[in-house]
């Protein structure tokens, strides 16, 4: 069963995505922040992180960047609710260019969420 870690402060959207990667078979950890996804990467490694751009003490971009530093192979979603056009390392378009394999911008569908994360894990 592969393993995915939600980095996602949003108390009502952490716990809703969860739901549905559970659902969808995936083993599911999730974070309220970076820094509390890192040490929960850092303590059982995920197969998949997706992880929320804006959140209050490490966000998502500064986690993006580490986790690629540190694990480069390792397969990130970036997904975000807020405006693109905040700044150059506030974006998602960004997120790539520090690794993320897929970006989402939010709302998004179920089925649109389960199709990036299986793409990301090579259609598993």
């Amino acid at each position: 069963m592969k393993r995915i870690l939600v980095i996602e402060d949003d108390e009502q959207y952490r716990p809703m995505l969860t739901r549905m990667l559970q659902r969808a078979g995936y083993e599911v950890a999730a974070a309220a922040d970076g820094e509390e996804g890192i040490r929960l990467f850092r303590l059982q490694p995920a197969d998949l992180v997706i992880s929320d751009i804006f959140m209050p003490g490490k966000e998502g971009m500064e986690t993006i960047r580490e986790l690629h530093r540190d694990y480069p192979d390792l397969k990130i979603i970036a997904m975000s609710g807020g405006s693109i056009q905040t700044g150059p390392f506030c974006s998602l378009p960004s997120a790539e260019e520090l690794g993320a394999v897929a970006v989402l911008s939010k709302p998004f569908e179920k089925e649109t969420l389960l199709k990036t994360v299986r793409d990301a894990l090579g259609g598993e």
